[in-house]
C-alpha cells in the first residue's frame, strides 16, 4: 500500500531544527527511501556531512551565501550571487524529485532563504503548494508564515530557553557544528 507524502516545519530560534530533520534522514535512509538533503545558507562545513556521504542513498546539495556576512549585511550584489546560488540548489533538487531519486527532500533553513528573500519565491512556493504526492517534504527555519504552516502536516516548534552561546560560548564542532 502506498502512502502520500506529507510535509514537515520544524522551526523556531532553539537548537535542534536540522537534527530534527537529520535524524529524519538517517530513519529513511535506513529503510531504503532515497534522500535528498539541501541546505540553504550555511556554508561552512559541518560533521554531519561526513556522516551523510558514507550513506549511499542520500544526496546532499548545498546553496551558498557569496559572503560570510548576515544577508541584512551584504551588499546588492552579494546578495544577487547568493540568491543565484540558492535558486540553482532548489532547483537541483527539483530535478532529484522529477527524475525519480528522492523519496524524502529536506530543504535545510530554506525558509529564512525564502523570507529573506534570497531565493525564488514562486518556484519554492510550487514545490511546496503542489508538492507531489510521492514526496516527504522537510523543512527547516526560524518564521514560516502563516500559509506554510497551514500546508503542513506536521509542526514543531524548537523554542530556546537557555543556551551557552548567551554566555559567550562558540559553536563546539561535532556538538553544534
Amino acid at each position: 500500500m502506498s502512502t502520500k507524502g506529507l510535509i514537515h516545519i520544524y522551526y523556531g530560534d532553539g537548537k535542534g531544527k536540522t537534527t530534527a530533520a537529520l535524524g529524519l534522514a538517517m530513519r529513511a535512509a535506513g529503510c531504503g527511501k532515497k534522500v535528498v538533503i539541501a541546505q540553504f545558507l550555511k556554508n561552512w562545513k559541518c560533521g554531519e556531512h561526513n556522516s551523510i556521504r558514507q550513506l549511499a542513498n542520500v544526496t546532499l546539495l548545498q546553496g551558498k551565501s557569496a559572503s560570510k556576512k548576515f544577508v541584512r549585511d551584504m551588499s546588492e550584489e552579494e546578495k544577487q550571487k547568493t540568491k543565484a546560488s540558492l535558486d540553482e540548489c532548489l532547483r537541483k533538487s527539483i530535478e532529484q524529485i522529477n527524475s525519480d531519486k528522492c523519496d524524502v527532500l529536506i530543504l535545510d533553513e530554506v525558509i529564512d532563504a525564502y523570507n529573506l528573500k534570497v531565493l525564488d519565491a514562486d518556484m519554492f512556493e510550487d514545490l511546496v503548494f503542489n508538492k507531489s504526492e510521492k514526496i516527504e517534504l522537510v523543512i527547516t527555519g526560524h518564521k514560516p508564515n502563516e500559509r506554510l504552516l497551514k500546508q503542513a502536516d506536521y509542526v514543531t516548534e524548537m523554542v530556546k530557553r537557555k543556551h551557552p552561546y548567551d554566555e559567550g560560548v562558540i559553536a563546539r564542532q561535532g556538538i553544534e557544528f
